[in-house]
């Protein structure tokens, strides 16, 4: 055998040992992995159908105007109370001066009408004195007719000065009528000026109110972060027109915290409840192990809380095996917890009861 053919021999030897050794390499990978995979497969539930979830709050603007200022930048991280726009005021203030100068005329002519009814009373006070000094004067009037209709009986007075003492008579009870109806007269404009006056009263709060409303859209021109949390891109632009209820931008909300929604088989729903420990993984940090705790079920699965949800009895029914969405709370405070971010993908471990 040449030289040549030997070390061709030695080569081809090697080479098959260099194969073998990564196949072993290969099958032992494989058995841990397959191994570990059994053991999690028995010992927990397991999903990777799961994210990390925040609050993200829209910001509305409460007013209508233009935008004149802009005090937040992409990704800006923001405290409660910070400003973060400021729409234009001019229009606002001049219609803040108009109402101003509305609700004094109005206080003015409430005056006018306390006055006035102040003016009645008095004008009715003395209809009703005269009405007094009226029916004083029927009484004597009457008293002297009575005595002069006896003396007219027993012939002792004239028939003119009987007519006469008549008129009289007749004058008294005419003034003291006349009287009484202008005290009734009083009273009846004195009622129709306090109603006057409730109506002026009921229209100066209306424009109190509409100065108030002014007010508020002065307040509203400034609006600020609702929360602590970090802001999401930017979207305004200087001199753009805000109209009231236009959502201006979204923020993270960092107060109410993070969590995890682990989308869970119909199938290990029964394997697990509320209260139970979780492990989770997260890929943006795949050295690390995160711990929570299961906080709720959904009561539904997620295809039906969707704009469309299915409905079996129409159409060819394929079987789909349903998810339901897990809540888990973080029960750690780490570093790396502080960092995670909503939308980032997660595997949860739960431990099978």
């Amino acid at each position: 055998m040449s030289e040549e053919l030997k070390t061709y021999e030695k080569t081809d030897r090697f080479v098959v040992k260099i194969t073998y050794f990564i196949a072993l390499l290969t099958l032992i990978g494989l058995l841990i992995w397959g191994v570990i995979t059994l053991i999690k497969h028995v010992k927990y539930e397991y999903t990777n159908d799961a994210q990390v979830q925040e609050y993200i709050n829209p910001i509305l603007s409460r007013a209508n105007g233009y935008v004149q200022e802009i005090k937040y930048t992409d990704h800006q991280k923001v405290n409660q109370g910070d400003t973060l726009v400021i729409l234009d005021t001019d229009e606002a203030l001049v219609q803040q001066k108009l109402a101003l100068a509305s609700l004094n005329a109005a206080k003015a002519q409430l005056k006018v009408l306390q006055s006035n009814v102040n003016t009645s009373k008095n004008s009715a006070g003395i209809n009703k004195a005269n009405i007094e000094a009226a029916k004083a004067k029927l009484w004597q009037q009457q008293k002297e007719f009575n005595r002069y209709q006896n003396l007219y009986n027993n012939e002792a007075v004239t028939q003119q000065r009987f007519e006469d003492i008549q008129t009289n008579l007749n004058v008294a009870k005419a003034n003291y009528s006349s009287m009484q109806k202008s005290y009734a007269t009083s009273l009846s404009k004195t009622n129709d000026i306090e109603t006057q006056i409730e109506v002026a009263k009921a229209n100066v709060e209306e424009k109190k109110a509409a100065l108030n409303r002014i007010e508020l859209d002065l307040k509203y021109a400034v609006i600020t972060a609702p929360t602590n949390g970090y802001m999401g891109k930017k979207s305004l632009q200087i001199g753009q027109l805000v109209q009231k209820g236009q959502t201006i931008g979204f923020i993270v909300d960092k107060n109410q915290g993070k969590w995890i929604t682990a989308n869970f088989e119909e199938t290990q729903i029964s394997k697990i409840k509320e209260g139970q420990t979780a492990n989770i993984t997260i890929d943006a940090f795949p050295e690390k192990t995160f711990h929570g705790k299961i906080e709720s079920f959904s009561p539904a699965t997620g295809s039906q809380f969707s704009l469309l949800p299915p409905d079996n009895a129409t159409g060819n029914f394929v079987k789909i095996t349903q998810r339901f969405p897990v809540r888990i709370f973080f029960t750690d405070n780490s570093e790396e917890t502080k960092q995670l971010r909503a939308g980032m993908n997660a595997e949860v471990y739960i431990p099978k009861l």
